[in-house]
């Protein structure tokens, strides 16, 4: 007995000196494991993948034990580790989470030492965006827990074997601008459709005041307020009085946005029959304001003189804010909403939820955001989501956590209706539901704990016995509601009633809900019990395919008895079936006429027309085009430019040159940026007269997977988004109807300097202020040796191009470009903007 005794104790002490020699001070600070990442070679094997190495680099002074670690990050599950006997194994967590967890083949990483681990991955590294990122470990003795580790560096690729765009290039696609004299340009932003300069100009001072029709007097008080940042004094808002004033009045018979705007010596008119019209009135007059005036308080402010008659093309003017991806702050958002309200957008398509967020406080289910709405380390997802895009391993320590309380969003709504702004919520389901659904699984498992199984199961979104097999297009296997579930239903009418409370107590506008609809993998829902009984008692749902209009009907008839209508992705009117053997989609009549609004996003491959297909069978339609809307996508094919390119690449010229009733006209490159071949059209569908009044407007969306800041928003947002506005608001340009190719070459060539002349010397030194000042994208130079000198160029007129000779990076002191440099050896030239700010460094070696 006593030697039992002793052999327990003598058990229990090894035991707790293994578990604080694991734990203790003799394994290594995570913080002290530093690493870098690197490609080693493009097109491996001469296959279509990447070799990388991981260079692991302990910079403490205790050992990386050889195993008892593991060290999680983000990237493609296509990860492998290169070597038979690797050092280490990859496994795929969930979504974009990996982890590494050494072999027997890894030795311990002593102090000072170095690893080099060598991976292949699918695809190549186009852009930073491929790259692993977001690392952090986990010791096997507390695997709840994550640490973040040291400096993680990703190495830029020295050789170009990708393809990256070069200086040359953008040199030659910039040499068709022209630099415009600004007295030249028009003063209104976005192009009006009638706008003449009387060379009568007009004194604005503090002491003007506003005078108002009283329908107008909210859009009177935002123009003093607005006028009172460039002053520091309120002009006073009056009923009547006479003299040099601001006036805006009622004027019958215009549209319902339209306005007109004269600046004469003596007063500025503003006339409309709506506050709506008033309000794109007064934005036009914060346009005229010289950029100059805002950096500054000024007595006065020079206002050319004017006649402009305007309103806009489309009625449905839109940018798509993704929040559910990497959280945006309420501050963030009302900054956008400024920014849209300047360029006349009028609807915030406001992306509430995803697999890895949920951003909305639904006060009856907490869950969502004491759950959904938090990103960290986790093994179950109970208490909080798993890791996505790089947000750590730490709780509420990046963008990867947050939401908006009811209060936040009530502010949001009446901060938007003021501007006339109408916010779309959107409620993404049945796919990208992840953050809904762990959510209501802590709700099913908090109640079952209080004994109160009915409630516990009334918002369930899945079938707890369900074992179908999945894989989301962002790799979860565990994100799409069960849309056979009577709980599903009383999820989404418990979450649609009280948003819609909220909206009440704000006083705004709602008559949509955006359903979402996107992306439902194969697999879903084939051995979910729930749904083998559905299909065996209901006839109209014959098999799981079935079941996608089965679930749009449902929640379509709880919209239309909350006096809304649908609003979703493409795919809520589609329908699958077979044809020549083959299957595919075409637009479901069953829906046709059920006023669905639907954002087509997909022009790529055999969709190229999916749009008017949709359009011409019916469906209201919002241009929502990836290959020229898709803001999130990099600006040019280099490594350091930050976005995706799964969808090509997005300068600010695609969306100006899109040709909403015509865009396959406008196509001019596929996704790689090589030109189209000839005949890829053909077969396609073309727009009807009866299909075009269904186009409602277009929207531009960004995506936020790999943005965790205000100034990575705004870098991708601008100036990019000016392209759309134009596009939106302006009248159909010649250029985009002329059917002589070298006469429409001509016009756009014009037009395109016209625009970009605008954006570099008015509206981006304008935006350098406005609402606090935006960080948009500064463009990069163009150059290339011509005649044994470098020549260069810039993409907005109006900034400068400085360069150096000495290798060094140019700065605003560097020497200002003014012509060929003669100079040889290696030059290097950045854009500057007015305020000192740079693009990236352009090299050319001149030998």
């Amino acid at each position: 007995m006593i030697k039992r005794t002793l052999l327990i104790a003598f058990c229990t002490f090894f035991i707790c000196f293994t578990i604080l020699a694991q734990s203790g001070t003799n394994r290594m600070n995570p913080k002290e494991l530093n690493l870098t990442w690197e490609v080693v070679e493009e097109g491996y094997q001469n296959k279509n993948q990447t070799l990388s190495a991981i260079t692991l680099k302990n910079t403490g002074k205790d050992p990386l034990p050889a195993n008892g670690w593991s060290l999680y990050f983000h990237a493609s599950p296509s990860f492998k580790a290169n070597e038979v006997n690797a050092p280490v194994k990859i496994e795929h967590v969930n979504g974009d989470l990996l982890r590494m967890v050494p072999t027997a083949s890894f030795s311990s990483l002593a102090a000072g030492a170095s690893k080099r681990i060598e991976l292949v991955s699918g695809g190549q590294m186009i852009n930073e965006s491929r790259a692993p990122e977001g690392f952090y470990l986990v010791w096997s003795d507390n695997p709840a827990k994550g640490y973040a580790i040291g400096e993680s560096v990703n190495k830029k690729p020295s050789v170009n074997k990708i393809g990256w765009i070069e200086p040359a290039e953008i040199y030659e696609q910039n040499k068709v601008i022209k630099d415009i004299p600004v007295e030249k340009l028009t003063k209104v932003f976005p192009t009006p459709a009638q706008y003449t300069e009387t060379g009568q100009n007009f004194s604005l001072t503090a002491a003007v005041p506003v005078i108002t029709d009283n329908a107008f007097s909210r859009e009177a008080n935002l123009l003093a307020d607005y006028l009172s940042t460039v002053f520091g004094q309120k002009p006073a808002v009056k009923t009547s009085g006479t003299g040099k004033a601001i006036r805006l009045q009622k004027k019958q018979g215009l549209g319902e946005e339209a306005y007109e705007l004269q600046v004469t010596p003596q007063e500025v008119v503003i006339s409309a029959s709506t506050p709506a019209g008033i309000f794109y009135g007064t934005q036009s007059l914060k346009t005229l304001i010289p950029p100059s005036a805002l950096a500054t308080k000024q007595s006065s402010v020079t206002l050319t003189g004017v006649n402009v008659k305007d309103e806009p093309r489309f009625g449905h003017r839109a940018f798509m804010l993704d929040v559910g991806r990497n959280f945006q702050t309420k501050e963030e958002v009302l900054k956008v909403l400024d920014l849209m309200a300047l360029y006349k957008l009028n609807v915030l398509h406001f992306h509430l939820n995803e697999d890895e967020g949920w951003r909305l406080e639904i006060p009856a289910l907490p869950e969502l955001t004491q759950v959904g709405s938090k990103r960290g380390h986790t093994l179950d997802d109970k208490k909080n989501l798993q890791p996505s895009y790089a947000s750590g391993p730490d709780v509420d320590a990046t963008s990867g956590s947050g939401y908006y309380t009811k209060d936040d969003f009530v502010e949001i709504l009446k901060y938007a209706d003021d501007r006339h702004i109408k916010v779309i919520p959107e409620i993404e389901t049945p796919g990208h539901a992840r953050a809904a659904i762990k959510s209501m699984d802590a709700r099913y498992e908090r109640l079952m704990k209080e004994g109160k199984k009915e409630e516990a199961e009334k918002y369930l979104l899945r079938d707890l016995n369900d074992k179908s097999v999945y894989r989301s297009v962002q790799n979860f296997n565990d994100n799409v509601m069960d849309v056979s579930l009577p709980s599903t239903y009383a999820f989404l009418e418990k979450v649609t009633d009280e948003i819609l409370a909220m909206y009440k107590e704000a006083g705004a506008p709602i008559k949509t809900i955006h359903f979402g609809g996107d992306e439902v993998p194969p697999g879903v829902w084939e051995k979910s019990p729930s749904v083998q009984k559905l299909i065996a008692t209901n006839p109209k749902v014959k098999n799981t395919d079935d079941l996608w209009y089965y679930y749009f009907g449902k929640v379509n008839d709880m919209l239309k008895e909350r006096n809304l209508y649908l609003s979703g992705w493409e795919e809520i009117g589609m329908r699958k079936v077979t044809q020549n053997g083959k299957t595919t989609y075409i637009a479901n009549p069953d829906f046709a006429n059920e006023n669905f609004h639907a954002d087509v996003w997909n022009n790529l491959g055999s969709n190229i027309d999916l749009a008017y297909r949709l359009a011409n069978a019916g469906y209201k339609v919002v241009l929502t085009n990836v290959t020229n809307m898709y803001l999130d996508l990099a600006y040019q094919k280099a490594y350091e430019e930050p976005g995706l390119n799964w969808g090509g690449y997005l300068d600010v010229d695609k969306p100006f040159y899109f040709i909403p009733y015509d865009y396959m006209k406008n196509m001019k490159v596929d996704t790689e940026n090589n030109p189209i071949k000839p005949g890829a059209f053909a077969g396609k569908e073309r727009l009807t007269e009866a299909g075009k009044k269904n186009i409602v407007g277009l929207q531009a969306p960004l995506w936020t997977e790999h943005i965790r800041t205000p100034e990575r928003l705004e870098y991708m947002l601008l100036p990019k988004l000016l392209g759309l506005v134009e596009r939106a608001w302006a009248p159909d340009p010649v250029w985009a109807t002329e059917t002589d190719a070298k006469k429409g070459e001509t016009a756009y060539n014009q037009a395109w300097s016209e625009f970009v002349n605008i954006l570099g010397k008015r509206e981006l030194p304008r935006l350098n202020h406005y609402a606090g000042g935006f960080n948009y994208r500064i463009p990069t130079a163009g150059a290339k040796v011509e005649n044994r000198k470098v020549v260069a160029n810039v993409q907005l007129p109006g900034m400068e191009v400085r360069y150096t000779t000495n290798g060094s990076e140019p700065t605003k002191s560097s020497k200002l470009y003014t012509g060929p440099i003669a100079e040889k050896g290696t030059i290097k030239l950045t854009v500057f903007d007015s305020t000192g700010r740079a693009g990236r460094v352009t090299t050319v070696e001149n030998k």
